[in-house]
């Protein structure tokens, strides 16, 4: 069964939170760069946005939602924490449609209700996770022969797409610096959760400070951050945006997924209801960022509609009369042609 204590509820409270942080973040800072008429723009190489105080807004907004997403993996799984973060992609595309006039077409609008589906679904059938409340259980997880073989391989294979890969087929297939940042970003998310379990411990009067293993965390979580905004940089800037955010959202969260059940045993003790519950879960939630990215530029007319769902349509054909309502097919006579004339000349002389 899940828990849902004090620890999961503050965990489900701070991703939220983090979402909506998140998503008007994007919404304030493009409405101050929207404020800098006749000035040098962001994408020409000015920074007159620094004197816009909705830039910085969002700004602030960013740094409390990604406070609040850090916090959220102290108290919750993982494999519940990550997935949420879509939901700051559906707050972004509602705000945005508000306030800044952005269309979001039909596609749009059932992307944004399958992520909110997705995501109730996964927070119902959300993993219970081994207890993990100190740096010294952490360290036994690390331990870990399982955890040990999956960052070795993450390792391998990351480097394989770096330095064979990336060469090659980095320019032309979308799939090898994505793979890159999502592969590093499953143990980013682990050094995450460590550091805040060791905050909680700093919070709580522990000598943290002390401990080697938290400044390890720290250094690793370094250079995995610093890996991912490299490749994924790259990623953005050779294939469009739409095609890289729902794949990298995909594989970094099933990446995250699997390395957390491996790492805190998230499904090991977990029905067979709430499996297949927070694997129908996700998909759902892939199903709508998809239809929400993917579909965004496109154009959805009425006249794309089916007549009979068309506004203001006049029917294609005429309404049947009452006479002609109630006769059936079976009563009219299967005469050829020209015994019809002939047999109407006969009527037209008995008369």
């Amino acid at each position: 069964p899940v828990a849902m204590g004090a620890g999961f509820g503050a965990g489900l409270a701070l991703a939220l939170a983090s979402s909506a942080f998140i998503g008007g973040s994007f919404v304030l800072k493009k409405k101050g760069l929207l404020r800098l008429c006749g000035r040098a723009r962001a994408g020409q190489g000015g920074h007159a946005y620094l004197r816009e105080w909705l830039w910085w807004a969002g700004l602030l907004c960013m740094g409390v939602g990604e406070a609040a997403n850090f916090a959220a993996y102290a108290f919750a799984p993982a494999t519940l924490v990550t997935p949420l973060g879509a939901l700051s992609v559906l707050v972004s595309a509602v705000l945005s449609s508000i306030f800044l006039s952005e269309q979001l077409n039909v596609h749009g609008k059932i992307g944004c209700i399958l992520s909110i589906l997705g995501s109730t679904v996964m927070v119902i059938h959300a993993p219970q996770e081994e207890e993990v409340s100190s740096l010294e259980s952490m360290a036994e997880k690390l331990k870990d022969p399982g955890f040990i073989v999956f960052a070795v391989c993450v390792l391998v294979s990351s480097l394989l797409l770096i330095f064979v890969a990336g060469p090659r087929y980095g320019q032309s297939n979308v799939l090898v610096y994505v793979l890159v940042c999502s592969a590093i970003g499953s143990l980013s998310v682990s050094c995450v959760k460590g550091l805040g379990i060791a905050l909680k411990e700093l919070f709580s009067g522990k000598p943290v400070l002390k401990e080697p293993l938290g400044w390890v965390l720290l250094v690793c979580l370094v250079i995995c951050i610093s890996i991912q905004i490299n490749y994924l940089n790259k990623a953005l800037d050779i294939f469009n945006t739409s095609v890289v955010t729902p794949i990298y959202y995909v594989l970094f969260t099933t990446a995250v997924m699997t390395c957390s059940a491996i790492l805190f045993k998230e499904w090991q003790h977990m029905v067979l209801d709430n499996i297949m519950g927070s694997i129908s879960g996700f998909l759902t939630i892939v199903s709508g960022i998809f239809l929400l990215h993917a579909f965004r530029d496109m154009p959805f007319s009425p006249s794309l509609l089916p007549l009979f769902l068309q506004p203001g349509r006049a029917e294609p054909h005429p309404p049947w009369s009452s006479a002609d309502r109630h006769q059936s097919c079976q009563h009219q006579p299967l005469l050829p042609s020209e015994d019809k004339g002939s047999q109407s000349a006969e009527e037209e002389e008995e008369k």
